[in-house]
């Protein structure tokens, strides 16, 4: 038994082999959309279609096995890292999303002042800039 079939398993996930290959082209890394997503997993399957590949993230996204992130303004994205309580940062010329491990110094925002109640195991928090490219030609068109 595989890694992958005995963390499906421990989550109390069938093992299927869309399930498999989802998780295999999540691990490869990134903050992939659903259409690269099901490019890659058609890669190693003979078939799958994009509703059951949605399903599959879902059930992922669920099971704590992946992570659906969606910066404003872009389709969303999935990672397989999870349970660390990283961020992110967006190019705002590409897109290009980058991990953050955490933020430092002084970071009011991620204790609220009030949780109404909920008992919070996780802040989001994306940063915006431009990535280095983006920069360079910014800079060379002005």
């Amino acid at each position: 038994m595989s890694g992958a079939e005995e963390l499906l398993r421990s989550r109390g996930l069938r093992v299927t082999r869309p399930r498999l290959a989802v998780l295999d082209v999540l691990a490869d890394g990134g903050h992939l959309e659903v259409d690269e997503i099901t490019r890659r997993v058609r890669e190693r399957l003979d078939s799958v279609s994009t509703q059951a590949v949605y399903d599959v993230l879902g059930a992922l996204s669920r099971a704590g096995l992946s992570r659906r992130i969606e910066p404003a303004g872009s389709p969303a994205r999935y990672e397989a890292r999870v349970g660390d309580n990283h961020h992110h940062v967006v190019c705002r010329g590409c897109g290009e999303i980058a991990d953050i491990d955490c933020a430092v110094g002084s970071a009011p925002c991620l204790e609220p002042n009030s949780a109404h109640g909920f008992e919070v195991d996780e802040a989001e928090v994306t940063f915006w800039g431009l990535c280095p490219g983006c920069r360079a030609r910014r800079s060379a068109d002005a």
